[in-house]
């Protein structure tokens, strides 16, 4: 395992155009990329196949990491190596929605667009559940089922900019906690709004003032909210 400053020291020679420090990190990193796409095994897509994905989403984080960031670079690889075979997954058609899942997200489009047009605003979570006569994780999850979700390394428009995992530190080591870097078992443990702010800012890529008039409050209010699901979140993180 190399030590936090021979990690940046090659970092940046690979990014001089060092192939050989590329190679190294690859090299050294390789359980990391390996324990992520683990999770893509049995896609219709073979191991090795998978693993050259991994590399390339790990030469792509090599390629825009910033010490900036305020995150270990392992923490920002992460995201990057799973949101490469995703996207292989996406565009290859290997990722699967049912028909009635289908069928149902474009019933809820329609019906958005109506309201839209009688109403001149969105409906929120709740109006759209209660249409539907269904939960509103439910409906979420119907209204996100026909789209790819934003990673979690994309920036937002809100204040500063920054991606979600920019705001995130660890201190954990990669095998170790790559559950805990793809935020599930955080995001877990927030009350419902706060699972709500999360899935509609970083993962359906709304601003503050769309989360707002989902939501039925203020902007000022979300960006109260946001902040301090952040900070509960990196607690987190330290607790870990």
């Amino acid at each position: 395992m190399l030590e936090q400053k021979e990690v940046s020291e090659l970092i940046e020679k690979a990014k001089a155009g060092d192939e050989q420090a590329k190679t190294t990190l690859v090299e050294e990193n390789s359980p990391l990329i390996k324990s992520v796409i683990r999770r893509y095994k049995n896609k219709g897509v073979e191991y090795d196949d998978l693993y050259q994905l991994g590399c390339i989403g790990f030469l792509k984080a090599i390629r825009n990491f910033s010490a900036e960031f305020g995150v270990k670079f392992s923490t920002y690889a992460v995201p990057m190596i799973a949101g490469e075979v995703k996207r292989f997954l996406r565009d290859d058609g290997y990722i699967k929605v049912s028909r009635s899942t289908k069928a149902l997200a474009l019933k809820i489009s329609c019906y958005i667009q109506k309201y839209k047009n009688e109403h001149c605003t969105s409906p929120n979570i709740d109006t759209i559940a209660a249409e539907f006569k269904i939960e509103p994780q439910e409906a979420v999850f119907i209204m996100d089922s026909c789209k790819f979700p934003v990673s979690i390394y994309e920036k937002n428009d809100d204040d500063d900019n920054r991606a979600l995992v920019e705001k995130l530190a660890s201190s954990e080591q990669p095998e170790d906690n790559v559950d805990r870097i793809m935020l599930k078992e955080l995001i877990s443990e927030l009350n419902e709004r706060e699972k709500k702010i999360v899935l509609l800012r970083y993962y359906r890529d709304k601003t503050q003032s769309e989360v707002a008039r989902v939501l039925n409050v203020s902007q000022v209010q979300v960006s109260r909210l946001e902040s301090k699901i952040i900070e509960k979140m990196r607690l987190g993180f330290d607790v870990k």
